[in-house]
Parts: C-alpha cells; structure tokens; sequence
C-alpha cells in the first residue's frame, strides 16, 4: 500500500529523529585522543560558520578509512555543541547489518534528496561528498584535486532546501596509503559481480603492513596529518540569481575549493607529517 504525503514526511523525519546527540557525544569523546593524536585533526574556518540549516560540501578522502567526518564532526562539536545535529549523506550499504543502527544514531542518514531536504529544513548540518567513492580513491598523484566526477546534485539540494552552500576542503587523508588506481578497468573486467556491489571502482593501494592491495587486505592508515577549512558560505540565489545554472555554480564551488586546497597543499611541508 503506497504512502499518503503525511506518511511519507513521518517516514523521512524518522530518519533524523534517530539520531542520538548522547551517543554522539560518547562517540566524539572516544575518537577524540585518536583524531588529535593519530591524525593530529585541526578543523579551521567554523566561526563564520552560518546559523540554521547548511549544506557542507567536501571533498572525500582516506580510501575504506575516510577520516572527513569524524574529523569535521569532531571540531563542529567542539565549537557548538551537541545541540545542533551534523546529518551525513551516506551509502545505502552502511544502514545495513549490526552496525546500521549505530551509524543513524549518530548522524548518518541513506543519501537520497528527500532526506537531505528533510535534514536542512530542520535546520541541521548536512554534509555530502559528491564525488563519493571516486573520489575519496583518487590516485595520490591528484591527491589535490576537486574532481566531483561531474556530480551536480547537492546544489540542487541546496536550492530545494534555500540553504546555503558551505565549501569545505581537506588535506592529508589521501597521505594515509599510497593510491595508484581507482581500478575502473577491474571492474568493468568483473562485470556482474562489480555491479552485485554497486560499485564502478576496485581501487588498488600499496600501504603497511600488508603491501600490495586491490581493496583487501585492509592495510593499516597511516598518521598523516589531516587539515579540514570550511569556506564562506555560498548564498546561490543572492550570487547567481532565482533561476541559477546549476553547472556554473558547479563550476563556481569547485573553484573556490581547488583555490583552498591549492593554499592548504602549500603549507604541508613532508607527506604524512604535515
């Protein structure tokens, strides 16, 4: 039996009323020492941060151990409390299983537009990556650039929701192995069986202890360093007007990001260390 309007909404909301600011805050407390010792996690750029609901977009990082939204998380807690939710976009794949539970209760939400809609209403923190997994396995040769693989849809989200763009970039989760290949090639090789998974992509990393990796064995992340900058918040409609060109502001985003990574890539002094 399909869904009235109504029981749709009370569907979505469910998806954000799961999220549990206590556990949270346990979380954050537990991944604290790790964020700060292994990673040595800064997060610039949040006291411009806007107020009500924002749609943080980043750039992904860190392989099958992507460090951007605890990292992010993490300092957004700090400096606002836990009275104020960040939602994450995520895979379907996460919700499932034993551990599905504990992602919703802390934060992450399955990524589709009438969640993000619902999630920015409400006044949250939304964060997405929009190049995803082909982003966040880029080669450590363009471990610098913004490459969104022409995804476009979270100014779309955006606009639907009328909140602001906040571009977010960071650097030195792509130092954590060494990434030689998104593997597109293997997958296409696998046929059926990349697509049983959803996935375009086998990337193949060299790290420690295990060496040589096409997505197992899991090598251990190293201690890099990891920097993130929120940018000065995008207003669409007062830059680009009622009836914008998703692609230029596309376009426009990337390029403020690409400038900030671009400045954060010229203060690192070693790979790893910072």
């Amino acid at each position: 039996m399909g869904a009235t309007g109504n029981e749709t909404s009370e569907l979505t909301a469910s998806e954000l009323t799961k999220w549990d600011p206590v556990l949270t805050e346990r979380v954050m407390g537990l991944l604290k020492p790790f964020l700060k010792g292994w990673h040595r996690a800064e997060v610039r750029g949040l006291d411009d941060f806007p107020k009500g609901g924002a749609l943080v977009v980043s750039n992904h990082s860190g392989g099958l151990f992507p460090m951007d939204v605890p990292v992010f998380a993490s300092g957004f807690y700090d400096r606002f409390g836990f009275d104020r939710p960040v939602y994450t976009l995520s895979h379907d794949m996460l919700m499932v299983g034993p551990t599905g539970t504990f992602f919703k209760k802390t934060g992450f939400i399955p990524a589709n537009h009438r969640n993000a809609d619902e999630a920015l209403r409400s006044g949250g923190v939304v964060v997405v990556f929009p190049g995803g997994d082909y982003d966040v396995y880029r080669p450590t040769l363009a471990a610098n650039k913004i490459d969104f693989a022409g995804r476009t849809g979270y100014v779309k989200a955006a606009l639907n929701a009328g909140v602001p763009i906040v571009p977010t970039v960071a650097i030195g989760g792509q130092e954590s192995q060494l990434f030689l290949s998104r593997g597109t090639e293997i997958a296409k090789a696998l046929g059926p069986v990349a697509r049983a998974f959803r996935t375009k992509i086998l990337p193949v990393s060299f790290g420690f202890p295990f060496g040589l990796s096409v997505v197992l064995p899991l090598n251990v992340p190293l201690p890099a360093k990891i920097t993130m900058q929120a940018l000065a918040p995008i207003d669409i409609v007062a830059e680009f007007g009622e009836d914008p060109d998703i692609d230029e502001v596309d376009a426009h985003v990337r390029r403020v990001m690409q400038r900030a990574l671009d400045d954060l890539a010229r203060e690192r002094r070693l790979p790893i260390l910072g």
